[in-house]
């Protein structure tokens, strides 16, 4: 059972609206090393457990259900990026031939289909797949798997701490 709390586990504060690092937040968030990813990944692994002893099973349903709250303050902090963003980002990335290849502007489906909000989705916009879920029944073997999850988390979030200078943005990764 799980029930919400009214508070973010940690802030998610951005010092200014910035559309491009919202678009490059989703991966963190819904990409395959995503905390969508490895919340379900968690969830599923301790729904699995079975037998007398119960705290492998608690111990995995524990560590999901936190990712959970990590899963909220990305999406919050990728609708604060987005809240009050210029659409006029497109064109400035454009001006930058590495920005504007690698990055390609804001992500439009930001603006279309989630009204500047965070989406179930990587950095280019393919949707979140239960594919990136490990949940083989073997405890050895799943919590190997959470370990390539988490340094690859891990990795992300230090590239993307790295390539800003909010310090909102850069405190709540930082505690991520």
């Amino acid at each position: 059972m799980f029930y919400h709390i009214k508070e973010l586990q940690y802030r998610a504060k951005p010092e200014r609206p910035d559309a491009l690092f919202a678009k490059q937040l989703q991966e963190v968030l819904g990409g395959q090393f995503g905390e969508i990813s490895v919340a379900l990944q968690y969830l599923f692994q301790g729904w699995n457990v079975r037998g007398a002893d119960g705290k492998y099973k608690d111990l995995l349903m524990d560590t999901g259900t936190e990712e959970l709250a990590h899963i909220e303050m990305l999406a919050t902090m990728i609708a604060r990026l987005l809240d009050g963003a210029p659409v006029g980002d497109q064109e400035i990335a454009a001006k930058d031939p590495v920005i504007g290849a690698i990055l390609g502007g804001m992500n439009p489906q930001h603006a279309i289909v989630s009204g500047l909000g965070a989406m179930p989705a990587d950095s280019v916009g393919n949707r979140w797949t239960a594919d990136y879920i490990i949940a083989s029944g073997n405890l050895l073997a799943d919590f190997r798997a959470n370990l390539t999850a988490e340094s690859q988390g891990r990795l992300q979030v230090a590239r993307l701490y790295e390539s800003t200078t909010d310090r909102g943005v850069k405190d709540m990764l930082s505690w991520l």
